[in-house]
């Protein structure tokens, strides 16, 4: 019988994964018995300092518990143990390990940051256990191909995307980029790099930034958008790190355009104030205030009832769309459900239905969502898509 290229090339994706399962699979059910799955899930809330990464929580919780509420899955509570990684890559690490060694988790779930993320895709595919979730933007969870990790929403390089071709249609045409002085702050330059060509733009500065950035440094990096001639300066992520450069920037009386990706842009738009009005931000989410859409109808009324006097935020709807994704995986896995069955599962149906968004998975290509919005922070405090 002839198979097509495509085919014996899913064929041998599949394999090389069940190959990869079996390696964590001493005791395949781990984290799964008659009335309960464990998941385990290392995060970045720094003692909830991390707004962002607490607002993620909360929409998490939130679906978690109205899942828990109707039955589960095939009977099975949802229970979640979470860490804090602190927002170090080391922490999490150990965090994922300790999760899966000690804890006995099912799979891995949920990370924000890009550093803390990759680290704990390198322990999920060293030990075995499938990565679901994770919500950085870091070009290191798609490419190259991770068999064991489910990204759902969309990654930087498509908000880079959107943001840089609007920068092109205002006719602008010298812009900076603000990243982490990492190995995965340089993977995000390189992909900006090659938009940038793509787009006729000219990358006129390249700003890294250490973790141990001081007011000092970041003053310096001020001085030198000022004096560039820039029509746009985008980030990463790091809200809170970009937040002091808008601040300082401003300050030395420059009117540089400032544009951002969603991570933490609820909270970075609320801390700067009037100085974010007219921003523009790309968004990998629907606008989580309206009811235009399904999914934040959905997320609204769940919310509410949950998190009552709590308000609605990007990182509460990226939570709770995320929780509604894994547990779309859960219930494909089946009710003797095994890693290697949630993988089958999710390749079975080639996509999730999140409530009127479609993840796409397929041996090969774990695509998730493409979706990305570009938002403006206007005058009234709120965000228009």
């Amino acid at each position: 019988m002839h198979h097509s290229p495509l085919t014996r090339c899913r064929r041998r994706w599949l394999a090389t994964l069940l190959v990869l399962l079996a390696a964590g699979t001493a005791q395949a059910q781990n984290g799964v018995s008659p009335r309960q799955l464990l998941i385990g899930q290392s995060i970045t809330l720094q003692s909830g300092r991390n707004e962002y990464g607490t607002a993620v929580m909360d929409g998490i919780n939130a679906h978690l518990q109205d899942v828990n509420a109707r039955g589960g899955v095939h009977g099975r509570r949802i229970v979640l143990k979470t860490l804090d990684d602190d927002n170090q890559a080391s922490q999490a690490a150990a965090n994922a390990r300790q999760l899966i060694e000690q804890d006995q988790v099912f799979i891995l779930f949920g990370s924000i940051e890009g550093g803390p993320s990759n680290a704990v895709m390198q322990v999920s595919s060293e030990l075995g256990v499938p990565f679901f979730g994770p919500m950085a933007g870091s070009p290191t969870l798609r490419r190259p191909h991770q068999p064991l990790v489910f990204p759902v929403r969309a990654e930087h390089r498509d908000e880079f995307r959107v943001l840089l071709e609007y920068v092109r249609s205002t006719g602008g045409k010298r812009v900076a980029f603000f990243r982490a002085d990492s190995a995965v702050g340089r993977q995000h330059l390189e992909n900006f790099q090659r938009l940038c060509q793509e787009l006729g733009l000219e990358l006129a500065l390249d700003l890294p930034f250490k973790p141990d950035v001081t007011a000092l440094q970041l003053d310096a990096m001020a001085a030198r958008i000022a004096g560039a001639g820039l029509q746009g300066v985008i980030n990463h992520g790091s809200a809170g790190v970009y937040e002091k450069l808008i601040r300082l920037t401003r300050a030395q009386g420059s009117a540089t355009p400032f544009l951002a990706v969603n991570s933490g842009s609820t909270q970075l738009a609320r801390h700067l104030g009037e100085l974010a009005h007219g921003m523009l931000f790309a968004q990998v989410l629907p606008n989580p205030w309206e009811r235009k859409t399904e999914l934040s109808r959905e997320y609204q009324d769940v919310f509410k009832r949950h998190r009552p006097g709590v308000d609605f935020s990007y990182g509460s709807l990226e939570g709770y769309m995320t929780a509604k994704a894994l547990v779309a995986a859960l219930r494909l896995a089946g009710p003797q459900p095994t890693r290697a069955s949630l993988v089958q599962g999710l390749y079975k149906a080639g996509a999730l239905d999140l409530s009127g968004l479609r993840a796409s998975y397929q041996p090969g290509d774990h695509a998730g969502l493409k979706l990305v919005d570009l938002a403006i922070y206007a005058r009234d405090g709120r965000f228009r898509h």
